[in-house]
């Protein structure tokens, strides 16, 4: 597994709503979260911000089903909506 340091400088993408969703989630659920969940956080972070832009800020649906339902999550944990942005 990645070490948290990792992770949380990938999280780090130079837009705010961005860092905050991810970083977010990082600090407050990664622990909780079973393996297969973390697995697609990490796989979530490898993805262009232009496509965590359209993911995380509600343009657009994942087509994986783990990945959908983490977006969703991270999302509904958050006090960023589509209006304020």
């Amino acid at each position: 597994m990645i070490a948290f340091s990792q992770l949380k400088w990938r999280c780090r993408r130079g837009t705010k709503e961005l860092d905050y969703l991810l970083e977010s989630f990082l600090e407050k659920k990664f622990d909780l979260a079973g393996e297969e969940e973390q697995l697609l956080f990490i796989e979530l972070l490898a993805l262009q911000d232009t496509q965590l832009i359209f993911y995380l800020l509600g343009e657009q649906v994942p087509e994986s089903k783990g990945l959908a339902r983490l977006v969703k999550k991270i999302r509904d944990n958050s006090s960023i909506s589509n209006q304020a942005i």
